[in-house]
């Protein structure tokens, strides 16, 4: 049997150099192994929990969509749709939320940071400001990946609870019903890159400081020009561990290249000028994906079509998945 691998991309902004080195490009290179099935969505419901504008998710949805297509995802042969066009998902999530325990989804760690900050600001109710939607996050994921009966699940370390979670889930689910979900595994590559940002913190958009992957050039350019260094002199050597410049171009260079500018840092490479080869090497390698993404974006229409082609292949696996589900539970048509 192939190996099923399944990764969820929230629709919650605009994806950057971080999400590309760390999650696209490696999703990218997997999906082109003849011996595994691969479903990429898109987490729209999920991001919903952060409470975004309507047109915030529209825009999203579109640039998540058009990046992922723009990097040269093959979706002819991987699952790519839109998690809101699989009804079947929400419906399961209510059946997993039947056995999901609370003390279980109580353990979750999003749901635990905002109790903890709560209690930090002295607040007297430990929920304020926590809807269903984050508590139960964890089902919702749950749903996403037992429905399509994915056994490898590429994730951070962070997101390793979540997996544990759906297998908890799961398991009681079959327990009571019979042995119809696949147990999932946590996939974890600690060789992914993490890359670092303006700022020198982890590339994230609750930092404000990111690059994004399809900025205009000379807008890129100046992002770069952006990135915090030290106050070392040119002519000074400098040691590119630790530091953002090498990092960022390490995760999107070869190993020759990445030596060459190793030797760059030794011989005392100016910041300025280290910026501006860094500009030149990304510059150069997102040119054609930049282009192919703004054909995509003027035409959102095509990418409709092409999430919905996805989203009709899968509702193929799920249609029938979900009655066998409901069946189980004893949902089914009167008359049978």
């Amino acid at each position: 049997m192939k190996q099923v691998y399944l990764t969820g991309i929230t629709t919650s902004g605009t994806p950057h150099l971080g999400n590309y080195a760390g999650a696209i490009r490696p999703a990218i290179e997997a999906s082109t192994d003849p011996e595994t099935e691969q479903f990429y969505f898109l987490a729209d419901l999920h991001a919903l929990i952060k409470g975004f504008s309507p047109d915030d998710v529209r825009r999203s949805r579109i640039e998540v969509a058009a990046t992922w297509m723009a990097m040269g995802l093959d979706t002819d042969k991987a699952y790519f749709y839109c998690q809101s066009d699989i009804p079947e998902i929400p419906a399961l999530a209510w059946l997993l939320s039947c056995q999901a325990s609370k003390g279980l989804l109580n353990r979750a760690h999003a749901y635990k940071a905002c109790v903890q900050e709560n209690e930090a600001s002295g607040s007297n109710d430990p929920d304020k400001g926590i809807t269903m939607g984050l508590f139960s996050y964890p089902v919702l994921m749950a749903a996403d990946i037992l429905m399509f009966k994915a056994n490898k699940v590429p994730v951070g370390k962070d997101q390793i609870q979540h997996i544990e979670m759906a297998r908890d889930m799961a398991q009681r689910f079959n327990h009571h019903y019979g042995e119809l979900f696949v147990l999932p595994e946590a996939q974890v590559d600690d060789s992914t890159a993490v890359l670092a940002g303006l700022d020198g913190r982890k590339m994230s958009k609750s930092y404000n400081n990111t690059i994004a992957l399809f900025l205009p050039e000379k807008q890129f350019r100046k992002h770069i020009m952006k990135i915090k260094t030290n106050s070392l002199e040119p002519g000074e050597p400098k040691d590119p561990d630790g530091n953002t410049l090498f990092e960022i171009y390490q995760a999107f260079a070869t190993p020759e290249q990445t030596d060459d500018v190793r030797q760059k840092y030794a011989d005392g490479i100016a910041w300025g000028e280290m910026k501006q080869y860094l500009f030149e090497h990304l510059n150069e390698l997102l040119k054609e994906p930049r282009d192919k993404y703004a054909e995509l974006i003027a035409r959102p229409e095509t990418i409709g079509e092409i999430l919905e082609a996805g989203a009709s292949r899968a509702r193929v696996l799920s249609q029938p998945y979900a009655a066998e589900l409901y069946d189980a539970v004893g949902i089914k048509p009167m008359w049978q």
